[in-house]
């Protein structure tokens, strides 16, 4: 258990990150499921759109620390490959 204030603090600051980077990710993954039902469902139309409303949110996960940056980088080179295949 933590003794100095400063261990104390700085355990209730891992607690409220952790929420919101769980929150984060959880958004991603939302998203990206979106588009591979669309892809699934062969509306290359509907993946488009989808993709092009995931983007934004991945590369939010890089800026934010959550995902690295080749990470992100491979899932939209795939997915995107995956529509263009459609």
């Amino acid at each position: 258990m933590a003794n100095t204030a400063s261990a104390k603090k700085r355990i209730r600051q891992t607690i409220r990150r952790t929420a919101v980077n769980g929150a984060r990710v959880s958004r991603i993954r939302t998203f990206v499921k979106q588009v591979e039902t669309a892809i699934a469902g062969g509306n290359k139309d509907a993946a488009a759109q989808a993709l092009k409303a995931a983007m934004p949110e991945m590369q939010r996960g890089v800026t934010k620390g959550v995902l690295h940056q080749n990470t992100v980088a491979r899932k939209l080179s795939r997915l995107s490959a995956r529509i263009k295949a459609l």
